[in-house]
C-alpha cells in the first residue's frame, strides 16, 4: 500500500525514519520508465522475431548484419530460453512491471524500505542475468545481438540507480561518503560499467574492428 509524500524526500536518506515510506524524483520516475520501455522494446522485437525464426528456419532477423552482429545465432542458441521460456518473454514482464513502478512514482507515492529493497532485489537479478547473457554471447555464442545490447544498458543503467536510490534513502547501509555520492554522482558507476562491457565488446572481436 503506498502513501503520498513529497517528491523531494527520496533525496533524504540520512534523516528518513526506520522503515519510513520513501518517494523518488520526477527525473529517476522518467529514469525507471525509459529504461524499461527500451528493454520493454527490445523484448519485443526479439520475441517477434523468434516467432519468425520457429515459423521460417531461413529467416533473417534485421539485425544480423555481420559475422560478429548476427541476432539469428543468439535467439536459436540454447542460452536464449535459459529458463526454459525464451528470454525475452521473462523481459516483457519485468520491464512492464518496472514501468508500472516508475508511473506511480510520478503519482507522487513513497514506498516502504521492504519494497525498495525487493524491487532492488529483482534488478539485481536482472544484471546477474544479464552479465551472465554477455559472458555467453562474446565468449560462448561468438555472436552480438543489437536488441540485446539495447536491453543490457537499460538493465544496467536501472539496477546502479535504484541502488544508489536506496543507498542514499538509507535502505541499504553504507557510510556517508558512500552516500553522499551515491546521491551526487549516481551515474558514474553505470557510466563505468557499460564502458567495461563496451571494452569487452571491442577487445573480443578487434581485429573484425580493426580489419
Amino acid at each position: 500500500m503506498t502513501t503520498t509524500a513529497p517528491l523531494d524526500e527520496a533525496h533524504t536518506g540520512a534523516n528518513t525514519p526506520k522503515g519510513g515510506a520513501v518517494g523518488a524524483s520526477r527525473a529517476f520516475s522518467w529514469m525507471l520508465i525509459v529504461t524499461a520501455a527500451a528493454g520493454l522494446l527490445a523484448a519485443w522485437v526479439i520475441t517477434l522475431d523468434k516467432f519468425e525464426l520457429l515459423e521460417d528456419k531461413d529467416f533473417k532477423p534485421a539485425c544480423s548484419i555481420n559475422p560478429v552482429v548476427a541476432c539469428g545465432n543468439i535467439m536459436q542458441s540454447d542460452q536464449a530460453s535459459a529458463f526454459g521460456a525464451p528470454n525475452p518473454m521473462i523481459g516483457l514482464v519485468a520491464y512492464g512491471i518496472v514501468i508500472c513502478v516508475g508511473v506511480t512514482l510520478l503519482t507522487r507515492a513513497a514506498f516502504p524500505r521492504w519494497y525498495w529493497l525487493t524491487f532492488n532485489a529483482g534488478c539485481l537479478f536482472g544484471v546477474g542475468f544479464v552479465t551472465w547473457l554477455q559472458y555467453e554471447s562474446l565468449y560462448t555464442i561468438g555472436n552480438l545481438c543489437l536488441w540485446c545490447c539495447l536491453a543490457w544498458v537499460a538493465t544496467i543503467i536501472m539496477f546502479w540507480y535504484v541502488t544508489a536510490h536506496n543507498v542514499r534513502s538509507g535502505f541499504l547501509p553504507a557510510p556517508a561518503a558512500v552516500r553522499g555520492f551515491a546521491d551526487e554522482f549516481p551515474w558514474v558507476v553505470p557510466v563505468l560499467h557499460i564502458g567495461v562491457i563496451g571494452i569487452l565488446v571491442l577487445t573480443r572481436w578487434w581485429d573484425f574492428w580493426t580489419g
